[in-house]
C-alpha cells in the first residue's frame, strides 16, 4: 500500500475493485489489524476513531467482521453450527439463546437445518454462507467481505445481493463482480498498484472506459 487516505462514513456500502494484486485484500486485512505487528504500528487505520493497534484488537474485532475470499480459511470447527455459534460463545450469550440466533441467522443465509451438517462436507457456495452467518451473528458494525461472490451460483448471488441490501451497517465489498456491485453500492474506490486511483460514485467509475480498461478491468455489461 502506498500512502493511502480515505474516509468511509457509518452506513456507507462502498465497492472495492481493481485488478488482481491491487492491494485490495490487503486494505481489507488492515481493518481489523490482520497484518504483522510491524505493518499494523505503521498503519494509521482508525474504526469509529479507535486506532487499529496491538492494545485495541478485541474491541476492534468485535466492530469489525471480515468474509475472507477462501471460506477454509474461515472455518474451523466439525459442525455448521459449533462454528456459526463460536463468536457469541465468546460473549458468553446462554445456550438457549444461542440455539435460536444460531437458526435464525443460518436462515437469513438460506441455510435452514444445517446446524449438523459436518463442515469439511459443504460445498464451497455453503461454506461462504456459513462464514457469514458466523460473522453477522455477532453483530459487527462494518462488515467487509473479499471477493463474496466467489463459487456462488446466479441464485446464491441474488440472495446475497437482497441479504446486503437490507443490512444498514457499513459495508466495503472487494470484486471483480461488477454488475452485483451496482446492485448494492453507491461509491466506488479503484484501487492499483497499491494507490488509490479512483474515488465517487460507482456508476461513474464503472462507465468510464478508459479509467476501467487502463487499470485491468471491464465495464460492466448493465452500463454499456
Amino acid at each position: 500500500m502506498n500512502d493511502i487516505s480515505l474516509t468511509i462514513k457509518r452506513g456507507e456500502k462502498v465497492a472495492l475493485i481493481g485488478p488482481n494484486g491491487a492491494g485490495k485484500s490487503t486494505l481489507i486485512h488492515h481493518l481489523n489489524g490482520l497484518l504483522p505487528n510491524k505493518l499494523l504500528e505503521m498503519s494509521t487505520v482508525s474504526i469509529f476513531d479507535i486506532p487499529v493497534s496491538e492494545k485495541n484488537l478485541f474491541e476492534i474485532r468485535r466492530k469489525v467482521g471480515i468474509l475472507f475470499q477462501h471460506p477454509d480459511d474461515q472455518l474451523f470447527c466439525p459442525t455448521v453450527f459449533e462454528d456459526v455459534a463460536f463468536g457469541p460463545r465468546q460473549f458468553e450469550i446462554s445456550t438457549p439463546e444461542l440455539s435460536e440466533l444460531v437458526s435464525k441467522h443460518l436462515s437469513a443465509v438460506g441455510l435452514i437445518n444445517f446446524e449438523n451438517r459436518s463442515t469439511e462436507k459443504l460445498s464451497q457456495g455453503e461454506k461462504r454462507r456459513v462464514c457469514l452467518a458466523g460473522i453477522l451473528i455477532c453483530s459487527p458494525d462494518i462488515l467487509a467481505f473479499d471477493e463474496p461472490t466467489s463459487d456462488l451460483d446466479p441464485r446464491g448471488k441474488r440472495q446475497l445481493r437482497e441479504l446486503l441490501g437490507s443490512i444498514s451497517k457499513t459495508q466495503l465489498i472487494a470484486s471483480h463482480d461488477l454488475d452485483w456491485l451496482l446492485g448494492i453500492c453507491n461509491r466506488a474506490i479503484l484501487l492499483n498498484e497499491g494507490r488509490i486511483l479512483a474515488d465517487g460514485k460507482i456508476e461513474d467509475i464503472l462507465a468510464n472506459h478508459d479509467l476501467m480498461v487502463n487499470n485491468g478491468l471491464e465495464i460492466p455489461y448493465s452500463l454499456r
